[in-house]
């Protein structure tokens, strides 16, 4: 009754569904997995944004690579902004997803090393190649406040530092490069500042990263797990209409079969 199963359509339709079921079971369990990830990080980013600033030098020094672990992490600092020195980050966006630049500025500590710090975004209004006009920094020795970040890379950002640009203008912040530039010891990573605020909110300082949704990661997990489990359902019911069709057709009468009127 079953022999149709033998067939080269019926063993082709079997091989796909059986290749089907695992395939997605892991596409399940690989959404679960990017879920789960998700909430780890958002706990961690939470837990990093509400724990009391401690100094920066406790986090990083020259030539460190911020972990994963402290990025976020709240840090202050002491002492005076070089101005001089500072560059401008370009392509960047705003709350508004308006395109303009992130103003970097090195901040000289009280011992003479230099923490990179993010003060905000500011308008690109000029032409791309002109170095903008930045509002001042404070003068003097000040103590601010900002949340620790990693040096960017192309691999981690999809940004390709691009080279020749003009004067005072990158593409990504760099430790290493701004080292290099400056002659001076640099801490690893750069800090978004958070306080004090600029004047009139220029430069606008840069929002605390999403770490509220989770996505739909979960939904689809459950959506891939339900389509493994309508495969094998979906083969029985394609046998039994088969089978229920063959049944029929074989019990149909054919022409020589069938009764003839006088």
């Amino acid at each position: 009754m079953y022999r149709f199963l033998l067939t080269r359509q019926w063993v082709i339709l079997t091989l796909i569904a059986l290749v089907l079921i695992p395939v997605m079971v892991e596409l399940g369990f690989w959404q679960l997995h990017r879920h789960e990830h998700r909430v780890a990080q958002n706990e961690r980013i939470s837990k990093a944004l509400a724990a009391d600033p401690v100094p920066a030098e406790e986090l990083t020094s020259p030539g460190h690579e911020v972990p994963k672990a402290d990025l976020y992490r709240r840090v202050s600092a002491k002492g005076t902004y070089d101005t001089k020195h500072e560059v401008v980050v370009r392509r960047r966006t705003n709350s508004d997803d308006e395109v303009g630049f992130h103003v970097l500025t090195p901040f000289v500590l009280d011992d003479g090393k230099v923490l990179l710090v993010n003060r905000g975004w500011i308008p690109a209004d000029g032409p791309q190649t002109a170095f903008p006009e930045i509002p001042a920094a404070p003068r003097g020795e000040v103590t601010i406040t900002g949340r620790l970040m990693a040096d960017e890379t192309s691999a981690a950002s999809g940004i390709k530092d691009v080279r020749g640009l003009p004067d005072r203008q990158i593409m990504l912040i760099s430790s290493g490069q701004q080292a290099d530039s400056l002659g001076k010891q640099v801490l690893g990573g750069y800090i978004e500042q958070t306080s004090p605020e600029n004047r009139g909110n220029t430069p606008e300082l840069i929002g605390e990263p999403d770490h509220s949704g989770i996505g739909a990661h979960m939904a689809y997990a459950v959506q891939w797990w339900l389509f493994a489990a309508g495969v094998p359902v979906g083969w029985v019911v394609l046998v039994r209409r088969e089978r229920r069709d063959r049944a029929a057709a074989a019990q149909a009468p054919t022409p020589e079969t069938a009764p003839t009127t006088a």
